[in-house]
């Protein structure tokens, strides 16, 4: 078979760091590739040099049987090569239509009309006069996905592109991606869901320290080996006792109704929900579905209007706090944003770190302490395997798992009694992810409280005491987590919890009669 494209001998080196050290890749027409490894390990820079974002310090790129200088994305473009990037490249102060008609030709409303079949096709469903800012980052990553297929490349680049999709929703994807794979489109798959690359990807690429450690067929692997072949040990599974039963209310939600400014956001329907000292709640749900409004009411950067509910935290009514008292209760948060609302792209990671720490010894008198806030960015980057340059290193050259480990890291070594983590191990490869959740459980048993929101079931399933489901702004009944099974989340990720509670609610009234 044909080589579409080929890498021979790329390297590229930073100041700091060798990201790629001769790299051979070979993706034939027709193949879905999988590139797998640690974060760090030099995915991303790869794929930067074929979209034209960055160029080579050495060797050579192939394009059918010709050698060529990607000179950027639009040339890139050109080549009919297409990419979904980890952090999302859209404006947001456009809608999802005028974004596309950057990239792709065509009136908006032909466009509008075409995202709509794209989403529905794909199971991607966006609104084409949405305005970027309102949307979610899982909402965000939809309309990069559909971007890129409306330009029919003939090599699609993909990341983590499952990361916003239900259970029910990614073999719809996979299916269509073998639809494409099977008209000649190649695609580099990057994911950390190694259960996905044994099913989907024809072969596997293996990157360790910027160098290719291996290459597999991954159908003809276990997740186990996979994840062995990346990081070169073991996986240990996050270890889950029993909750501590009688812990104190931490966090209380009452009867939220909240109905945002923004038309384009979800109103929020009678949500309540508690969690205590000691245990860890979920919420499971597909982007878009409310994640975001409930987090941004939790963390006090929208507050919650008069008779819209209630929400306390360790005892104290907080609705018209701003996020700064709410931390000093004990509140610490991780947005599903990483630049932007979890760190300042611009910044080193020794001030990011002052950012949340300011009150915990790195200041004196309104003086910075520079030497305690490197030394606490120092401790994070250790403790948590932090692959970057030092706390010197700017937040923004970091891959967007490093980023994730440091912001994780940060807000529970400030030891809160209440921790809210909207996708925590978004974008974080398999060994990192279990270390994370060893620790969020680790931290439980030492008496916090936890809220956990994210799209991963898997990862639900493994820290989480109770779940709840999210849809279209209404939340599920809580259901402990050792009684339920995915598939039943799974259904209540589409709604189907609202017709149960439905009619419990008739019978109860029958009964009541």
């Amino acid at each position: 078979m044909k080589p579409l494209l080929e890498l021979r001998g790329v390297s590229k080196i930073f100041p700091t760091v060798v990201a790629n050290d001769a790299v051979d890749l070979f993706i034939n027409e027709g193949e879905i590739h999988a590139i797998l490894g640690e974060n760090g390990a030099g995915k991303s820079t790869l794929m930067k040099m074929i979209y034209g974002v960055s160029q080579p310090d050495a060797g050579e790129i192939i394009w059918r049987g010709k050698k060529v200088t990607v000179r950027s994305p639009a040339h890139a473009r050109s080549l009919r090569i297409g990419m979904v990037f980890q952090h999302f490249s859209l404006f947001e102060s456009l809608t999802v239509a005028e974004n596309i008609s950057l990239a792709v030709k065509g009136s908006l409303p032909d466009l509008s009309r075409r995202i709509e079949e794209a989403g529905k096709n794909f199971g991607l469903p966006v609104a084409p006069d949405t305005l970027v800012h309102s949307l979610s980052v899982g909402e965000r990553q939809r309309v990069e996905i559909i971007r890129c297929i409306l330009q029919s490349p003939q090599l699609l680049i993909m990341d983590e592109p499952t990361s916003v999709l239900p259970p029910q929703g990614v073999e719809q994807l996979f299916n269509t991606l073998r639809k494409l794979k099977s008209e000649g489109c190649s695609i580099l798959y990057i994911s950390h869901k190694l259960d996905e690359i044994r099913s989907l990807c024809d072969k596997a690429t293996i990157l360790r320290d910027g160098k290719v450690v291996n290459t597999a067929i991954p159908s003809q692997e276990s997740a186990q080996s996979l994840a062995h072949m990346m990081i070169g040990r073991d996986i240990p599974h996050a270890t889950h006792a029993d909750p501590d039963s009688g812990g104190k209310t931490l966090l209380q939600i009452e009867n939220l109704a909240y109905t945002p400014a923004d038309p384009f956001a979800t109103t929020l329907i009678d949500t309540s929900l508690h969690v205590n000292a000691g245990e860890i709640v979920g919420i499971a749900g597909v982007s878009g579905n409310g994640q975001n409004e409930l987090m941004r009411l939790i963390s006090g950067e929208d507050l919650v209007p008069a008779n819209q509910g209630k929400i306390t935290i360790d005892g104290e009514t907080v609705n018209r706090l701003d996020p700064i008292r709410r931390r000093r209760l004990g509140l610490a948060f991780v947005p599903e944003e990483r630049l932007g609302r979890g760190a300042v792209p611009e910044l080193s990671l020794g001030q990011n770190s002052l950012l949340t720490g300011l009150e915990t010894g790195l200041a004196r008198w309104g003086l910075i302490r520079f030497g305690p806030v490197k030394q606490r960015a120092t401790e994070c980057i250790s403790d948590n395997d932090v692959r970057c340059g030092g706390p010197m290193a700017i937040a923004g050259s970091l891959s967007g798992g490093n980023l994730q480990k440091f912001i994780v890291g940060r807000e529970m070594a400030l030891a809160p009694k209440l921790l809210v983590l909207s996708q925590p191990t978004w974008g974080v490869d398999v060994g990192a992810a279990s270390a994370i959740r060893q620790a969020l459980i680790n931290l439980r048993d030492q008496g916090t409280a936890i809220l956990v929101v994210s799209e991963e079931l898997e990862e639900l399933f493994e820290v989480t005491d109770r779940l709840h489901t999210i849809y279209q702004g209404q939340l599920s009944p809580a259901v402990k987590t050792r009684e339920t099974t995915v598939t039943h989340i799974g259904e209540w990720m589409t709604g189907q919890f609202l017709t149960v509670t439905s009619s419990e609610h008739s019978t109860n009234r029958q009964a009541g009669c």
